[in-house]
């Protein structure tokens, strides 16, 4: 191979020319040959000793522990372990949501009336009767405690398993004992006895203390150890 500056016979690995000195532009175009790699010096960078501790750069430096739990720690400002203010249904809150309960359980009740009715026409009709006042006593006594057991069912059922009913879930109720958990079925029965009890006692004045007692609880609410709060 000659050198493409004078013309002088180089070898075929030289990088340079011998004679003057020129970067050999042919090396480029050599194939098969490996070209040796230079590794010069420079001013900026230093020789290193082998036993020289390696500096880690900065930008992969991992805080420490401590520091790690200052940056992951959320500001104090920003915990918020202040409890909620416990609110006691109100007398008038707790009346709208008696009356979507009446309205929801006499739809119930209208509905098994029908059907009673029916069953109570197709049995007479059988005996060539018909549903008359003379023998309407019977339906009338059957229905009557139907909507006696329908009701019980009703408030026993929904306030021993969620303390709410379709009515106190509309307005935000819930029935709770005194750690402010659901009650049981037994003192959602017994609850259930004294609402009865002292308001056909009392012509539903006892639902009236609910007005003037600082928890607003009415006397089944005394008797059965209940609360009504706000969700």
């Amino acid at each position: 191979m000659n050198c493409q500056n004078c013309e002088a016979a180089v070898p075929a690995d030289a990088e340079h020319c011998d004679k003057c000195g020129a970067k050999l532009l042919q090396r480029r175009f050599t194939f098969g040959v490996p070209r040796a790699e230079e590794f010069r010096l420079t001013p900026e960078a230093e020789p290193r000793q082998v036993d020289e501790p390696v500096q880690a750069d900065a930008d992969w430096q991992f805080p420490a522990r401590s520091e790690m739990s200052e940056v992951i720690a959320p500001p104090a400002q920003a915990l918020d372990d202040t409890p909620r203010p416990l609110r006691y249904g109100g007398f008038f809150r707790r009346l709208g949501a008696f009356v979507i309960d009446g309205v929801t359980i006499f739809l119930f009740a209208a509905l098994m009336a029908v059907m009673a009715l029916i069953g109570y026409k197709v049995g007479l009709a059988a005996h060539g009767r018909s549903v008359s006042w003379d023998n309407a006593p019977p339906l009338i006594v059957f229905l009557t405690i139907g909507w006696g057991l329908l009701a019980t069912v009703y408030f026993v059922l929904f306030h021993g398993m969620e303390g709410q009913t379709i009515g106190k879930w509309l307005c935000g109720l819930r029935v709770v004992d005194s750690d402010q958990q659901t009650i049981s079925y037994r003192r959602a029965w017994l609850r259930w006895i004294a609402s009865f009890g002292f308001g056909c006692a009392t012509l539903g004045l006892s639902f009236l203390w609910i007005l003037w007692s600082p928890e607003k609880r009415g006397w089944h609410d005394v008797a059965a150890r209940t609360w009504v709060i706000r969700d």
